[in-house]
């Protein structure tokens, strides 16, 4: 007679809470939120000092990259994370790709929860309505200007006010940044395993051949950028060293099997041929004997971790 047996599924892991506290200016304490945020069960609490009227938050940039599956990111209050209903929605859905969860300890926003989630499917209404309501007030704004013979914008810059103008570029640059800190987490790892060892030319030729579409010229900006707002480590824009080919070649190899450690040797060989990367003797057509040996080299130097080889 078959003995019968039982199967117990092991106990699901235990989700991280982690905290997220924001004051407006340096000047303020966020100990109250510190405190609210231990008494939920938080364990680890990030702090940031920043307006709530701008997105460009370093603090909560890394929280974001860091947060894993099953993690709660959880505040005391919606405005301590967001400025807007649609960036507390765009926050949430980057945490919902990532399999992590939000909570508002003061509102009814638990995404973990079917209650919680449908408080969100009400906010992304709202939101909604607020962007048809803006057009809408735009729209009859402009034709009511018309009528009266008025010329619709700005009529500083019309009339090229210096203040005017600056107000513009400041508001375009703060805009420029904020693009660049919600995207960064996409390319920015990519380009701090490559840089300064490859030029901007080779970054740039990795980060298209997964999807991107930058130029040399705009990466190279937009990490002078971060760099200059302590974003970045100045080391990115360091010039890179001239390099034998060869070498050039494992560092090349090792760059793209870090950023996609699931490359089968073979994969890593069209991903060259599609980069148009010839080998070192010149030959368009790269073999996985060839690219395994310039692997090897670049794990006993360090470049890449001993995992088990790419099957062909």
């Amino acid at each position: 007679m078959a003995r019968s047996s039982t199967y117990s599924a092991p106990p699901p892991l235990p989700r991280r809470l982690i905290g997220y506290a924001r004051v407006s200016t340096e000047d303020q304490l966020n100990d109250a939120q510190v405190d609210e945020l231990k008494a939920a069960g938080c364990r680890i609490i990030h702090h940031e000092h920043g307006s709530g009227a701008s997105r460009s938050r370093p603090v909560l940039t890394r929280v974001m990259a860091d947060i894993g599956a099953g993690d709660v990111l959880v505040v005391v209050r919606l405005d301590r994370l967001a400025r807007s209903v649609s960036h507390l929605l765009e926050v949430i859905e980057r945490l919902e790709d990532k399999g992590a969860h939000f909570r508002s300890l003061r509102d009814p926003i638990d995404t973990s929860t079917p209650q919680g989630m449908f408080s969100l499917q009400v906010l992304g209404a709202v939101a909604q309505l607020e962007r048809a309501l803006i057009a809408e007030r735009t729209k009859a704004g402009m034709q009511a200007a018309k009528a009266r013979g008025r010329l619709a914008g700005n009529p500083g810059l019309r009339e090229r006010r210096p203040e005017a103008v600056r107000a513009v570029a400041d508001a375009r640059r703060q805009a420029y940044l904020d693009e660049l800190i919600v995207t960064a987490q996409l390319w920015l790892p990519t380009v701090r395993r490559m840089r300064p060892q490859h030029s901007w030319e080779d970054v740039v030729r990795v980060l298209n051949h997964k999807g991107e579409s930058w130029t040399i010229e705009r990466l190279r900006r937009a990490v002078h950028r971060l760099v200059a707002e302590k974003l970045a480590e100045p080391e990115l824009i360091k010039r890179s060293p001239r390099r034998p080919p060869e070498d050039r070649l494992m560092t090349l190899v090792a760059g793209i099997a870090v950023a996609d450690p699931d490359l089968s040797l073979q994969g890593i060989c069209n991903h060259l041929e599609a980069m148009h990367e010839r080998t070192a003797r010149g030959a368009r057509q790269w073999q996985p004997s060839s690219v395994k040996a310039l692997l090897n080299r670049a794990r006993h130097l360090g470049l890449v971790v001993p995992d088990p080889e790419p099957a062909q």
